[in-house]
Formats: C-alpha cells, sequence, structure tokens
C-alpha cells in the first residue's frame, strides 16, 4: 500500500475524540436560534408560510413584497431563490439575508450537530471520516461519513461545532496550517519580483496587494481595502472576471475592472504566467503540477465559449491549487514516519484543506510543534519560502 494510503487510513483508524455534550449542547442553542428566526422572518412577511418551501419563499418575495424577479427555476415555472438570488435580494431587504442566516444554520444543525451524535463510535467514542484520495479534480483529501472539511471556521456557530472535537484527557490539540501556499505557489511559478519580495521579507501580502492596487502606502491602507485586495487575490488565482468581482466587492464592474488592470500594470509577472499556462494548456491539452501530475483540459480549445473559459480558468489555478496538494500530501507522509520513528505517540487526526490536527501528550508538545514545523516548512524548495502557522488549544476551536 502506497504510503499516503497508509498515512490516511492511519488517520481514519484515530479517528477524534468528541464531546457528546457540547454537541448536544450546541444543537439546542441552534434550535432557539432557528425558532427566533422564523418567528422574525414571518413576522417582516405578515405570514407564516414554510421557509424551507422555494415556491412559498418565492411568493412572499416577488408576487407579496414586489421585489426584482432575478431569475427562473430551471424549468421556468417558479422564482429562483438559490443562494444567489438571496444574496442579491439582501441588498434592497432584510428578509432575503434573514432567509440565509435560516437556511445556514438549519444546515449546520442537521449536518453536524445532529447527525454526528449517532456517528460517534460506541466503544472508541471518536468519530472515524474516511479520507478520499481520488475524489477531487484538485488532488487533495475529501472527507467523507462525516465530512469533516466543511465546518464553517470564522462564524460563531462554526467555532461552536468545532469547540466540540477535543483531545483525549491529558492531551492537546495541535493544528498547523500552511500560511497562503496558494499566492506563494503563484509567487514561485510567476518570479514577479513584488510577489516574490513581498514574500522573502514575510510582509502581509494581502495589504501590500492593497497598496499596489490602489497606489497608497501600505500604513494608509485600511482594513476594508486590505479585504478588497485579499478578495483580489484570491480572485486572480481562481481567473475571476471583473463583472464577478464587481459582485464580491459590492462595486461597479467599471471599478472592478479598473482594480483587476491595476493589480497586473504591478503584477506584471503574473500576468505573464497566467498568458503562459493558458497558452501551453492549449499546445499540449493538459497543465501539470510542480510535482509532474497532470490534468487533462479537454475543452481548452472548444468553441462554447463557457467551456473554454472554465477550462482556461482551470489551467490557470491547477498548478497551484494542486502543487498545494501534493506538497501537504509529501508532508503528511514524512511527519508519519518522523512520528513512528522518534518513538512518538502523537497522532496526525486530520487534514482539512492547507491545515493538519494532531493530538499530543502535552510533554511531546514541543518536540512535536518543532518537527511539524520542520517538515512542513521544508517540504520543497521554492523561491519564497513556506511558512506554518501553529495554534495549540484544548479544543479544535481554540487549535484554530
Amino acid at each position: 500500500m502506497p504510503a499516503r494510503m497508509l498515512t490516511s487510513r492511519s488517520m481514519e483508524m484515530s479517528g477524534i475524540c468528541v464531546d457528546r455534550g457540547r454537541l448536544e449542547s450546541a444543537s439546542k442553542d441552534f434550535e432557539r436560534q432557528l425558532h427566533a428566526l422564523e418567528d422574525r422572518i414571518h413576522a417582516i412577511a405578515g405570514e407564516t408560510f414554510n421557509i424551507q418551501s422555494h415556491q412559498q419563499l418565492g411568493r412572499i418575495l416577488f408576487e407579496k413584497l414586489k421585489l426584482p424577479i432575478q431569475k427562473k427555476t430551471k424549468k421556468k415555472t417558479g422564482y429562483s431563490t438559490d443562494v444567489e438570488v438571496l444574496t442579491s435580494l439582501s441588498m434592497e431587504h432584510e428578509l432575503p439575508a434573514l432567509v440565509l442566516q435560516y437556511r445556514s444554520l438549519a444546515k449546520l444543525k442537521s449536518t453536524y450537530t445532529d447527525a454526528l451524535v449517532d456517528m460517534i463510535h460506541p466503544e472508541t467514542n471518536r468519530i472515524h471520516t474516511s479520507f478520499n484520495q481520488a475524489v477531487t479534480a484538485t488532488g487533495r483529501l475529501s472527507s467523507s461519513n462525516p465530512n469533516l472539511q466543511n465546518i464553517p471556521v470564522r462564524t460563531e456557530e462554526g467555532r461552536k461545532i468545532r469547540a466540540a472535537f477535543v483531545p483525549r484527557k491529558g492531551w492537546t490539540l495541535l493544528s498547523a496550517d500552511y500560511s497562503q501556499i496558494e499566492l506563494r505557489l503563484l509567487a514561485h511559478y510567476s518570479g514577479d519580483p513584488i510577489l516574490v519580495e513581498a514574500f522573502e521579507q514575510d510582509q502581509d501580502i494581502h495589504a501590500r496587494t492593497g497598496a499596489e492596487v490602489f497606489n497608497l502606502l501600505p500604513a494608509v491602507i485600511t482594513p476594508e481595502m486590505r479585504r478588497q485586495a485579499k478578495v483580489i487575490n484570491f480572485g486572480i488565482i481562481y481567473g475571476m472576471s471583473p463583472f464577478r468581482l464587481s459582485k464580491e466587492l459590492g462595486i461597479t464592474r467599471k471599478m472592478a475592472k479598473i482594480f483587476i488592470e491595476n493589480y497586473f500594470r504591478r503584477y506584471e509577472g503574473v500576468q505573464h504566467f497566467i498568458e503562459e499556462t493558458i497558452e501551453k494548456a492549449r499546445e499540449t491539452g493538459k497543465v501539470t503540477t510542480l510535482l509532474g501530475r497532470h490534468r487533462w483540459l479537454p475543452d481548452i480549445l472548444s468553441r462554447n465559449r463557457t467551456a473554454r473559459e472554465f477550462a482556461e480558468r482551470t489551467a490557470i489555478n491547477t498548478p497551484l491549487q494542486g502543487t498545494a496538494a501534493d506538497l501537504i500530501k509529501i508532508a503528511m507522509v514524512r511527519i508519519h514516519e518522523a512520528f513512528a520513528q522518534e518513538g512518538l505517540k502523537a497522532k496526525m487526526l486530520l487534514q482539512v484543506h492547507d491545515e493538519l490536527v494532531f493530538e499530543v501528550p502535552s510533554k511531546e508538545l514541543e518536540t512535536v510543534k518543532e518537527c511539524v514545523t520542520h517538515l512542513m516548512e521544508g517540504v520543497y524548495s521554492l523561491r519564497v519560502p513556506l511558512k506554518v502557522d501553529l495554534k495549540v488549544g484544548h479544543n479544535w476551536a481554540e487549535a484554530y
């Protein structure tokens, strides 16, 4: 069995401890919040209706409240009330925003706080997810039964769920997260001098991008400017168009176009990387990660504009996301082997995107932190340094 399979198998067997009481408490709290949201939505609508019914919700939004119709359902028989529609309508009325909150909370409750209780193994008192090697197109591991990779990180509700994941008694959880690995890989691939310099000097890359795009000194970049720069940074990786960027930032398409033009004017190396990558993909029909893994792009020369542009975005993104996936897998194998060679009891439990979660005996903590940092940051020699952020906590929410 390949080493990467042994590593994921080991994580599956180890599982992760879950505090049943915290999950049940969170579920009750979510239930109270859902009832409060339901009452508020009905009060604003002026009547009771099934919030989960797209047909009834569409009638309230577009016939009773007279909000502008965004689009019809696929069969053209009713009003669409998908996330994109509700997000757009939220700028005009309070009710769509509340419905989005309701849907999100209801999904968290059903998918996690309710379902996870039944997935706790009766003998180990742990949850044992499955890690899949060949499901995602980028090459990343995916998690299923249950999926522990989609628990929100930055919301209060997501943190309540993560707080229920705990170490065994007398141990601690350690999170090791690659810092902005895809942007660092963009710097490596493109060789852009500004991008490379920013990472070599350990600058705040989003503040630096804000300074470049808005033509200001980094010291005067506001938190809102930094947020916009962050959207632009990651939007470039995903081939975001001015139209999409304008929706993400809530600005005009003209302004979004200016932001993107300013970005490429300053980061010329990135523009050259994108152009050369797409051109090579057209010639070969594929893109390749830094470690030689191929992804074929059959639509790169398609006459269908939508299919072709999707293939072009994939061509830009795959070397970055795909290489990030390759590197973290190699790091995982090396860490697993190092723990065994050093006779450490620490266990690797989860891989969530660019984050690895470990369960560590208190007396091994400093040794494990040094080992994990060394192996993750030294996994491959790039033009810019790889950086790992470590967090320790008594539960997964604290260790992020």
